[in-house]
């Protein structure tokens, strides 16, 4: 029958790289690799990364008081304190995994262990070199391209997977395929004033002569004039025009058309995608004595501690048993990030120290300092004591005495 008709088939997806990878172009796009090279973002994402793996992270052990201890007798405390895998530190391991997450949406480690199953390493890998599919019993199978060409496949349980936001629960969200639009546009910009810096930011203009060119000619005399007057090295040569030819300016430049203020608003657009206080990644402008330390607190509270919640649960799920579990649980330290300064701490630890719930060694532990002699005591404030045992606490007093 005519006219030969095949029939067409589409196939409706939403993932960004697969888009990419068949020219699709849509009004945001921004690429990974280019972006997370923008150096608001860069800053972003080191200030995230750096930080949460400069922080203790340990395992716990819960005490039958209801209290906790350091696990320094459990192989994966080492792990991930000391020592990820053989020549790669823990700061090394972690920072790498955070960075991965927070470009890619994805972090990855292979997990090693010994006859018992319990974690001696883990070894992180490229997150662009992994596929995750789910197999029919609702459970996941990775397949990591190695360098050579070949192909290794693991289990879940091999596997230490860090998402960012998902959607279905196997693969995360990069956040710059999220804010594609944000991202786009800074890097246009970008562009833009790469573009102009090349020409040492001279105006466009136009050369007006006075008859008619032939179209030959006007593009003869464009290419001689864009070898010789333009890019950076050539922007103060004399230009000599004979006959009748003038060179005339347009007299547009970045402050005119908001360019710069252009350019601040997606800077602070990328710090509102990670999370980051402005200051934090290097934007000054509103920066007050005040603010930035009120900034540095919000960075922890509101940007590094679901980051570091994320990555907790993630190795609570896939590096502990179910049994394990039960007693033992992995936790970061903020507490450094929120130390304020030497008089602040010193204040809280007197209303501590006065209020009879913080000892002098406790104390001196909290600034690092070794424990003395007869520090674990506590105080209790004569004007505070059970209700109607006055006569109790003069007699304590008494014997004291």
């Amino acid at each position: 029958m005519w006219p030969f008709r095949k029939a067409e088939t589409r196939i409706a997806t939403s993932d960004p790289y697969l888009g990419e990878f068949l020219g699709a172009r849509w009004q945001a796009r921004a690429d990974i690799e280019k972006a997370s090279g923008h150096a608001v973002a860069h800053r972003c994402i080191s200030v995230i990364a750096e930080n949460l793996a400069s922080v203790p992270l340990k395992v716990y052990r819960k005490t039958e008081d209801g209290g906790r201890e350091a696990a320094t007798d459990h192989p994966l405390y080492s792990v991930l304190h000391d020592e990820t895998a053989p020549g790669l530190t823990a700061f090394e391991a972690r920072e790498m995994m955070l960075a991965s997450a927070l470009t890619y949406g994805n972090a990855y480690s292979k997990i090693e262990r010994n006859g018992r199953g319990q974690v001696t390493a883990l070894r992180p890998l490229l997150s662009p070199s992994m596929t995750v599919e789910r197999l029919a019993t609702g459970r996941l199978r990775y397949k990591h391209a190695l360098p050579d060409g070949g192909t290794e496949v693991l289990l879940q349980d091999e596997v230490l997977h860090i998402r960012y936001r998902t959607k279905d629960g196997v693969l995360g969200l990069s956040p710059i395929q999220i804010a594609a639009a944000a991202f786009g546009l800074a890097l246009a910009q970008q562009d833009q004033a790469g573009a102009a810096a090349e020409n040492a930011f001279r105006p466009a203009g136009a050369l007006v002569f006075p008859d008619k060119l032939a179209t030959a000619g006007k593009e003869d005399v464009l290419a001689k004039f864009k070898a010789r007057f333009i890019g950076t090295l050539k922007a103060n040569e004399v230009m000599i025009l004979d006959g009748g030819a003038k060179f005339e300016t347009f007299q547009f430049n970045s402050k005119d058309s908001e360019f710069l203020e252009s350019r601040k608003l997606s800077n602070l657009d990328i710090c509102r995608v990670f999370g980051v206080p402005p200051s934090v990644a290097g934007i000054t402008d509103d920066a007050t004595y005040s603010n930035i330390g009120e900034e540095s607190r919000a960075l922890v509270q509101r940007c590094l501690a679901p980051w570091a919640r994320r990555v907790e649960m993630a190795m609570q799920i896939a590096l502990l048993s179910p049994e394990a579990r039960k007693t033992f649980f992995v936790e970061h330290d903020l507490a450094g990030l929120l130390r304020g300064d030497l008089a602040s701490r010193y204040t809280a630890y007197r209303v501590g120290r006065e209020g009879g719930w913080l000892s002098s060694n406790e104390i001196r532990a909290f600034e690092n300092m070794s424990k003395i002699d007869g520090g674990d005591t506590y105080v209790e404030p004569l004007n505070m004591g059970v209700l109607g045992g006055a006569n109790d606490n003069r007699a304590k007093i008494e014997d004291a005495a």
